[in-house]
């Protein structure tokens, strides 16, 4: 939330500078990438030892590259309802909301679950698969209404259940950037 709100209250205010779009790449870094890898290496890959440090290596590297890609990217026209690669943001969402979820850690065989927890949203960082950007919905439409209703049952959601909410939500959006590349890749593309 304070991610979104910074940007946005820097333009509000008229007190942008290209030292503040670095300075906040270098803070999302810290954020997204280093905090997520040291939650996920004392929560799952201490059993691994260096394996579990190149792992969290591995995510940092990718949130870094990540918000490199962003920064470039975000002054060149394109299709601003979808971002290319995971945002970090959400990738450190995986981790942040399965500890949440289960907070006990992971012990003896099933620490090697805690490898793909934090691999799989590295790689997808650094892809070149799409997904969706909530930047561009507009709440002002006609079927508003709709996507109302959705928040605030996400709202009650998180609210009543938070630990399986935020799991549910992290990893549907994990998700969701495959199931629109199979869309694409199925769907009938014109006349045949």
């Amino acid at each position: 939330v304070l991610d979104m709100l910074d940007g946005r209250l820097a333009r509000l205010t008229g007190a942008t500078s290209e030292f503040g779009v670095q300075f906040d790449s270098l803070a999302d870094v810290i954020s997204f990438g280093v905090a997520p890898a040291v939650l996920a290496f004392r929560w799952g890959l201490v059993p691994f030892d260096k394996l579990g440090w190149a792992a969290g290596f591995v995510f940092v590297s990718a949130a870094a590259i990540r918000l490199a890609r962003f920064n470039i990217q975000a002054g060149t026209p394109g299709d601003r309802r979808y971002f290319v690669g995971m945002p970090s943001p959400a990738a450190a969402a995986i981790p942040a909301a399965t500890v949440f979820a289960y907070p006990y850690g992971l012990q003896g065989w099933l620490a090697v679950l805690a490898l793909p927890m934090v691999l799989v949203p590295a790689l997808l960082m650094v892809s070149t698969i799409k997904y969706r950007s909530f930047k561009t919905i507009d709440l002002r439409s006609r079927k508003s209404y709709r996507n109302l209703i959705l928040m605030a049952l996400v709202i009650a959601a998180i609210t009543t259940h938070p630990q399986i909410s935020l799991a549910v939500i992290a990893y549907t959006y994990l998700l969701s950037g495959f199931i629109g590349l199979a869309w694409t890749k199925l769907r009938p593309h014109g006349p045949v």
